[in-house]
């Protein structure tokens, strides 16, 4: 029995701790709908000023870049050759066994790299038949040149031309800035899907040329340095090859005329010493011929090397005048206006009335 009425007793409890909460709910509900043209003004005040700003923000232009990038491997062949080769002396660039100094992800954060982005921002380009850098129509669109207090500032461009080396610390730290904002605000470089190949980068900005001229400058001297870099060690083996075989051939060359002269003074000899001089160019020229045949057979295997280890880069889509256009509508600036003027105004009058409990 004193189970049962405790068990009942705890029941009682709960359900008037249950009938409390209720009660108090419809008195804040009362208490917030008393107060219903405060909430109401404020909301309609919240609607104005979003259908300002709606009015006053500018338009942020969207330039999106998409490509698809394919990294070639060498096959088991081209290893094979390979690995004669290197026997023989040659390096034909690591073919069989290359591994990218960029692969997967890597090249997502290559492009927004301050090397990156520094040599897009100085390449020059012509906008309304004006030439100047990317970094220094940056600093027009957001006027950047209002908050420089130096006389000196007001004229400092930025220029391709300009060597790297001598600028100034004004130079740097601007230059610092400009990459700062640019990577966190404007640029964004990600996957569109995660399973396929494709790489989007966007560049949103005030300036339609801006958003357009650096996304595809960007795209251009990353995409450039990486086929650069991928091909380094092959492209060298390449040129050491060709050298070699450009070498060869003038030498053969000469040799072969040498050999027709010989022939030519002892047509008729009286004496066999006399065919020693055209035997020895004939060995020669025999030889020569075998070494630059080999020298030509590894040049093309370090052709096919280079062929193998360089990246297909293929361009998908490019930003197209006019550009897609970013700004606060005049309905959504109303709906969000209005949304945060009401929560705002009953969260102040619910803190009213608590703290009016509290200190009664």
């Amino acid at each position: 029995m004193e189970y049962t009425k405790q068990v009942t007793d705890t029941g009682d409890k709960q359900e008037m701790t249950l009938k409390q909460l209720i009660l108090k709910l419809k008195e804040w509900f009362r208490y917030l709908r008393s107060k219903w043209i405060v909430i109401a003004g404020l909301a309609l005040l919240g609607a104005v000023i979003g259908i300002f700003l709606s009015l006053k923000s500018k338009p942020r232009y969207v330039g999106e870049l998409t490509f698809v990038m394919e990294d070639s491997k060498s096959g088991s062949a081209l290893g094979s050759y390979a690995s004669i080769a290197s026997q023989m002396g040659v390096d034909l660039g690591g073919a069989g066994s290359s591994v990218g100094v960029f692969s997967g992800d890597n090249i997502m954060a290559f492009l927004t790299s301050r090397l990156m982005v520094e040599k897009a921002l100085l390449a020059d380009v012509t906008v309304n038949g004006k030439t100047t850098s990317l970094a220094d129509l940056y600093i027009e669109t957001y006027r950047m040149r209002r908050e420089w207090k130096d006389e000196k500032l007001q004229h400092l461009s930025f220029s391709s031309h300009t060597d790297r080396k001598s600028w100034t610390l004004q130079q740097d730290s601007i230059m610092n800035g400009i990459y700062m904002m640019l990577t966190k605000i404007n640029l964004k470089v990600d996957k569109p899907d995660k399973k396929l190949s494709f790489i989007s980068v966007r560049c949103t900005s005030e300036n339609e040329w801006f958003s357009k001229l650096f996304t595809e400058k960007l795209v251009k001297e990353a995409t450039e340095f990486y086929v650069e870099t991928k091909t380094q060690r092959s492209r060298a083996s390449v040129n050491v090859l060709q050298s070699k075989a450009d070498s060869l051939e003038r030498l053969l060359n000469k040799m072969t005329y040498s050999a027709a002269v010989t022939r030519d003074l002892n047509q008729n000899p009286v004496r066999q010493v006399a065919t020693v001089g055209s035997e020895l160019v004939t060995r020669d020229k025999v030889m020569l011929q075998t070494v630059y045949a080999e020298v030509v057979k590894n040049l093309e295997m370090s052709k096919m090397s280079m062929a193998q280890e360089t990246p297909i880069i293929q361009i998908v889509d490019v930003p197209m005048l006019p550009l897609k256009k970013e700004r606060l509508g005049k309905l959504k600036g109303i709906v969000i206006g209005a949304f945060l003027g009401g929560f705002l105004s009953i969260f102040y009058l619910m803190l009213v009335r608590i703290y009016r409990e509290i200190m009664a």
